[in-house]
């Protein structure tokens, strides 16, 4: 394996990684906006009340997104044992 096949193998696993953990962490930016939001306009300064409905919504999110997951990292896996096949 060359330089130039290192690199491309680690672009494309961290392009997978973000493709699997994108809608989680979007998901917990959003919450935590409206959240945030809902305490400055009410003036409700309590710290611990963002971590529950955040953690709600991400794992919401993970179940429905978790086929998607599965199909990206079933894709890198095709990718990668092609690759250990062609050498």
């Amino acid at each position: 394996m060359n330089p130039a096949d290192a690199i491309d193998f680690a672009r494309s696993a961290i392009l997978v990684l973000l493709e699997i953990i994108a809608p989680a962490m979007i998901t917990a930016l959003v919450v935590g906006l409206i959240i945030g939001l809902l305490q400055a306009l009410t003036q409700i300064q309590e710290q611990t009340l963002v971590f529950i409905p955040k953690i709600v919504a991400v794992f919401i999110v993970l179940l429905i997104a978790l086929p998607f997951a599965g199909a990206a990292m079933s894709g890198l896996m095709t990718d990668i044992a092609n690759r250990i096949a062609a050498y």
